[in-house]
């Protein structure tokens, strides 16, 4: 699961789809329907609002203005476009980190959008977060942080 910092206008068309996807499970998750996931660290940030769902709501809702940019139909009746919340800060080192994370699955997956977007240094986020001073989260999983698995004796 990945809900993307970076505006989900640079996103390729798997990627935009898979972060709808992934974010109407992690609502799904948030209103206790379904038992997967509920320990994911994507969700850290999002539970931390006084208003979990409205804050995956709004955050999707930008997803959803994104796809209907692009000509796509994604239900809309999934979310509440109508939940406020007030704005997230996530940090400088976040977004870097999402930057780099996407701009790897873009040279795999949509060449073309890499060789666009490989300038950009600091990408644009996604109008839900104030980007603040700060390191890559706690809650990221990196290759630093990522579990490793148990060597057989």
């Amino acid at each position: 699961m990945r809900l993307w910092t970076v505006h989900p206008g640079y996103l390729d068309v798997k990627g935009l789809t898979a972060v709808w996807r992934e974010g109407l499970l992690a609502r799904a998750v948030l209103l206790g329907r379904t038992r997967g996931y509920r320990n994911h660290p994507q969700l850290v940030r999002f539970r931390a609002q006084p208003d979990p769902v409205a804050a995956l709501d709004v955050y999707l809702a930008e997803i959803l203005a994104e796809s209907r940019r692009r000509g796509y139909k994604y239900d809309a009746t999934k979310i509440d476009r109508a939940a406020r919340c007030a704005p997230m800060e996530e940090t400088a080192g976040q977004l870097d980190y999402e930057w780099t994370h996407l701009l790897q699955k873009l040279a795999a997956r949509t060449p073309d959008l890499h060789r666009e977007y490989a300038a950009v240094a600091r990408p644009d986020p996604h109008p839900l977060f104030v980007i603040v001073d700060g390191p890559v989260r706690a809650w990221e999983k990196t290759d630093k942080t990522a579990k490793r698995p148990a060597r057989k004796r």
